[in-house]
């Protein structure tokens, strides 16, 4: 027995072996395989990819009749793939002759696109939607997701101000909708949030509602849009983890630059010279000192000191940031988890400011049978920022300081700059501190139930938590002059004591859903039908306390300064919505598609009668190449073709710094009042704002109109709309007489409306092993004022009846006075004007006819929008076997832009290109600005066409290459997959604003400009 069992042992084993080298030797026989691959319609397919599974290399492409040749082994499969079909495995098994179908890939159309309080197939939509996959945005290598937006969806116009790191860029979706908060809404994961809250390594997707149809769901925030971001969630039966670095080199590509120091003073004279011509060319500075300058400096370079270059004094050639990602996904079939932190560290082109920031998401989805499920997530945001206390002027100092001024004495001492002791450097270094840190912690807990197939029921409870603190501590900033190193002289402008504020804010939200989804499909009908309650709270509490007349400036602490200087304040608000809504989606055979949405909403904000508003819209489409004719014309090279409209009501009700209008609110205040001569503080109460009871919703009616066609196969892909937007009963401040001694109310009286398109173009191929993608985007829209109820906004910015929102308002120029003829036998605004300065035209007089004076009450007209219009964007994708190449750009087409002062006095643009008495004829006749002086500045610089210019621009938004290790390589050190990349953001930007000024950086807002930027990456997949 014992023998008989060893024998079938020794048979088994060998039968084994005997299988196994039978299968090797298989796997070695080569076989010619000739194959032919078609479409649906048995139409060949040219240029379709066949490869043999298991291979790296061994691979061809169909002919242009479908055919292919290839040799492979006997029990080889072959993989297939082509744009617009599903892929096919077709296994050899010793055949020679084999004829392949390509099924057409409908997963494009058939895509899960997130919309409000739940999904939708593409296919199904009838609303206005742009969709970013979440790669695509962190392609872009960006520190804030807002940023990374820019130039990604035709319509959403991303505005940088700036290029400090934790700055929020300004977001517009259409345009401009109402006078008062413009900025969508922005839901993550299902709930309100910040879109920086969210790193562009967790973005799954992100969807962008621009219509009522799609929007009005969110009915009570979305008349200014909807931003919709779904995070990665980990994935059943998969484990993996992964390892993102980057190293960033931070410059300023181009600063604006000044005149030297002689022809400073050579200019100066000149504006004395201009105001008063009697005293003679040299009021301000003697000629042997202009023409002896260079010399006097090299004798004593403290009292004759040279400082040409400002910006190279405060800022750094380069600035070092990087950021490290880790994540690890883990799904089996009862729990997924996909966790991510991430660590950022900017800093700044200049000393003592950087920008931390240390961020963590964790995704959980529980499967406890087949009926229950639940969500667990957790949200964490902490990131501080470092920067001096006068931040806000260091970089417009930098290039406004005049060269005749030094940074350092040559003993080293900092200078006092300016007579005033103005000196950026001194800033930098002595001038105190700002310390911000804002922490967000966040979670989000639903249980989801699903009785039924296709009905799921949700209750959602998300808590969010924001604690904000600042640390201002200003610094007295003494002087001393070169020649006297120990006694102050005086104190930097704005800079004569040291003091120091503290500031705490406190916020809390939570949101609460309960949401009923059904999605069914009965043969050719397809019903989507949803309902649901959100109730949202907020809490904001604010607190500040200071001391001033500190002695010892190294202990930033409240205790440590004297009580005799002290200072504290708060404030407290709460806000509420509650509201219903639901959806009802209806198609019939994939071809006729409508859509119906409603919500009713309440908002603390309004009187309980004029607290709820409904906000409708409905939608349809006619997907045309659906129909039978369609597909018996045979028009193969139509792929899709969709026509959609909508119309909704949309609503706002966020009035900038007024929450509770409809109350006669008393504010409370501490005020000093002199009893037997001395001061005392008491409590005061006052109504400062007049109270409206009436108060209610401002709405606006959205109607959108847009075809979706995709051709070749879906290659080429083809989106056009056009929109209208009315908004009426817009919140307002009415005057009221000031004798009634109340601020200005709100009231439903204002009306405006905004027009505009959208053009949306991609095509994606393959040429063997190259793929390749092109997207291109074009938006346009104009908001006018319609009705203000006769209130008038006015400066050189206006909002008036027939207005476009926020036009340049001003007087029309007729070049520069060139003679006294010409001077004495014109208007003129005033007796300032001279030879040399802006000639301004008569438009008209009290009587409606010019009356031969220039005056801002008639002279003065609407000189063209200020908002940017035909925006653009694109991407460019190529990949090569392990390489890949992406670029991103983005631009403005039009936009009337302003020539600011700080953009041209005492810049190298200016000199050699203004009106001067000491030109000839013909270089006044080409001068570009008029003449120095400064008495003339009441008129010259008054906002008028001659200091408007075409402010569009293109910018290259990013470039990256990348290099991914070879699969087999990467397996034999343990990973699945390792890429390496440099990349480079805002590399150039091409515009007509003058050297070193971003369309980007507002002139007059100190900040920090925009800088290029130099990346290099390492990604690992474990």
């Amino acid at each position: 027995m014992k023998n008989k069992g060893r024998t079938r042992r020794i048979l088994l084993v060998g039968a084994l072996l005997v299988g196994v080298s039978m299968a090797a030797w298989a796997q070695k026989v080569s076989l010619k395989v000739t194959g032919k691959v078609t479409d649906s319609m048995d139409e060949p397919i040219i240029g379709a990819n066949v490869i043999e599974e298991g291979t790296v290399s061994n691979g061809t492409i169909t002919d242009v009749d479908g055919n292919f040749v290839l040799n492979v082994a006997a029990n080889a499969t072959l993989k297939v793939t082509y744009i617009g079909y599903s892929t096919q495995q077709v296994s050899v098994r010793g055949r020679n002759t084999l004829v392949i179908s390509l099924k057409e890939d409908t997963e494009m159309l058939d895509e899960v696109v997130v919309v409000g309080y739940g999904s939708m197939r593409k296919r199904d939509l009838t609303g206005a939607v742009g969709l970013v996959d979440g790669d695509v945005l962190s392609e872009r290598h960006t520190t804030t997701l807002s940023s990374a937006l820019q130039g990604a969806v035709s319509g959403v116009q991303v505005t940088r101000n700036g290029g400090a790191p934790e700055s929020a860029p300004t977001i517009r979706i259409r345009g401009i909708t109402t006078l008062s908060t413009n900025d969508p809404l922005i839901i993550i994961d299902g709930t309100p949030g910040n879109i920086d809250d969210v790193n562009t390594e967790d973005v799954e997707s992100m969807t962008v509602l621009k219509d009522a149809a799609s929007a009005s769901i969110y009915g009570s925030r979305a008349a200014a849009g909807v931003i919709l971001i779904t995070t990665k969630r980990a994935k059943s039966n998969d484990l993996k983890m992964s390892y993102n670095f980057e190293l960033g080199l931070d410059y300023i590509p181009v600063h604006p630059r000044t005149v030297g120091p002689e022809r400073l003073m050579e200019m100066l004279n000149e504006e004395r010279y201009n105001d008063n011509p009697s005293g003679g060319m040299y009021q301000r500075y003697a000629e042997d000192l202009i023409k002896n300058y260079r010399q006097l400096n090299k004798e004593n370079p403290d009292k004759y000191p040279i400082e040409e270059n400002w910006y190279r004094r405060v800022f750094n050639s380069v600035g070092l940031k990087h950021s490290h990602t880790f994540n690890i996904s883990s799904g089996s079939k009862f729990a997924k988890t996909n966790a991510t932190l991430s660590y950022d560290k900017v800093n700044a082109m200049y000393d003592n400011r950087d920008y931390e920031r240390i961020m963590a998401r964790v995704n959980n989805t529980f499967t406890i049978n087949k009926y229950i499920g639940a969500d667990l997530d957790f949200n964490f945001k902490h990131d501080v920022t470092n920067k001096p206390y006068a931040d806000n002027s260091i970089y417009e100092r930098s290039y406004t300081q005049w060269p005749i001024y030094s940074a350092y004495y040559s003993d080293g001492r900092i200078s006092s700059g300016t007579p005033q002791g103005d000196n950026p450097v001194a800033y930098i270094y002595k001038g105190g501190s700002r310390a911000n840190s804002n922490t967000t912690v966040g979670g989000r807990a639903s249980l989801y139930i699903t009785p039924l197939d296709g009905l799921k029921v949700s209750g959602i409870v998300a808590p969010r938590y924001v604690f904000t603190k600042e640390k201002i501590f200003k610094k007295a900033i003494p002087y001393t002059h070169y020649d006297d190193p120990y006694t102050i002289a005086g104190y930097a402008n704005g800079f004569f004591t040291s003091d120091l504020d503290e500031n705490r804010n406190d916020f809390y939200d939570i949101t609460a859903q309960f949401i009923a989804n059904y999605m069914k499909r009965f043969g050719k009908h397809d019903i989507n039908v949803m309902g649901g309650y959100e109730g949202y709270y907020t809490n904001y509490e604010y607190i500040n306390a200071g001391r001033d007349q500190y002695v010892l400036t190294d202990y930033p602490y409240l205790d440590m300064g004297p009580t005799t200087y002290r200072d504290n304040w708060g404030q407290a608000t709460e806000q509420a919505y509650r509201s219903w809504f639901g959806r009802i989606a209806y198609g019939y055979a994939n071809r006729y598609l409508v859509q119906a949405n409603i919500r009713y909403d309440a908002s603390s904000r309004f009187h309980k009668d004029h607290r709820w508003g409904n906000f409708p819209s409905f939608s349809g489409g006619w997907v045309i190449s659906e129909e039978p004719f369609m597909k018996k014309a045979g028009i193969n090279w139509l792929s899709y073709l969709k026509l959609r409209g909508s119309w909704g009501i949309l609503g706002n009700e966020r009035i900038a710094g007024n929450y509770y209008p409809y109350q006669a609110a008393i504010n409370l205040n501490t005020t000093l009042f002199y009893q037997n001569g001395q001061a005392t503080s008491f409590q005061s109460a006052a109504q400062n704002a007049y109270a409206v009871q009436d108060l209610t919703w401002e709405k606006t009616a959205s109607t959108d109109i847009g075809v979706d066609i995709n051709f070749f196969d879906n290659r080429l892909r083809f989106t056009a709309e056009w929109y209208k937007k009315k908004t009426s009963d817009m919140l307002l401040a009415v005057e009221i007489p000031g004798y009634m001694g109340l601020n200005n109310p709100q009231r439903n009286v204002g009306k405006m409306e905004t027009k505009g398109f959208e053009l949306d173009l991609g095509w994606s191929d393959r040429i063997g092993e190259l793929r390749y993608s092109v997207s291109v985007n074009l938006s346009d829209a104009v908001s006018k004022m319609t009705d203000l109820g006769g209130t008038q906004f006015l400066g050189n910015k206006v909002k008036m009846q027939g207005s476009e929102y926020d036009e340049w308002y001003g007087y029309v120029s007729d070049g520069l006075f060139l003679t006294q003829e010409d001077l004495d036998n014109s208007p003129k605004i005033d007796n300032t004007q001279s030879i040399g300065s802006v000639k301004y035209k008569d438009i008209s007089g009290p009587d409606g006819v010019p009356d031969g004076k220039i005056s801002s009450e008639y002279d003065r007209v609407l000189l063209g929008g200020s908002q940017p219009r035909y925006l653009y964007g694109g991407n460019i994708s190529l990949a090569y076997k392990n390489v890949d190449l992406s670029m991103a750009f983005e631009g403005v087409g039009k936009r009337l832009a302003q020539m600011e002062d700080l953009m041209w006095e005492n810049m190298s643009i200016f000199d050699g290109h203004y009106w001067s008495s000491f030109n000839t004829d013909e270089q006044n006749a080409a001068a570009i600005f008029p003449r120095i002086a400064s008495t003339s500045r009441t008129s010259d610089h008054y906002l008028s066409d001659f200091w408007l210019f075409d402010g569009r621009y293109l910018r290259m938004k990013n470039i990256t290459v990348g290099w991914s290790l070879p699969k087999a390589w990467a397996e034999k050190i343990l990973l699945k997959s390792a890429r390496v990349y440099v990349a480079g953001n805002d590399l150039f930007c091409v515009s007509n604003y003058p050297k070193g000024w971003d369309p980007e950086v507002p002139v007059y807002g100190r900040v920090l400009p925009v800088t290029s930027s130099v990346i290099f990456g390492l990604s690992v997949n474990f």
